[in-house]
């Protein structure tokens, strides 16, 4: 049923066009999970050691924020092969 729908949608659209939102996709909830996983880490970390939470915090947020930007790359590269 699920592969039908997909390949119907393949035809429509194009394949560029699926693998585009597909990627989309792949790119924010691995950005999500990366993001996640950090925080974690972080909260681990500042638990073991509350004297250096400022350093910890501050490398959590530059570690988020390069994570974020490449995130927002890809899924703006994404959207130009999707709507271009």
């Amino acid at each position: 049923m699920l592969l039908t729908v997909l390949l119907q949608a393949t035809t429509a659209v194009g394949i560029s066009k699926l693998g585009a939102t597909i990627g989309a996709g792949i790119v924010v909830i691995g950005a999500a999970l990366g993001i996640g996983k950090i925080g974690g880490s972080a909260m681990e970390a500042i638990a073991r050691q509350p004297e250096a939470s400022g350093d910890i915090r501050m490398s959590m947020i530059i570690a988020a924020a390069l994570i974020e930007g490449v995130a927002l790359l890809a899924v703006v590269v994404c959207l130009l092969v999707f709507f271009l």
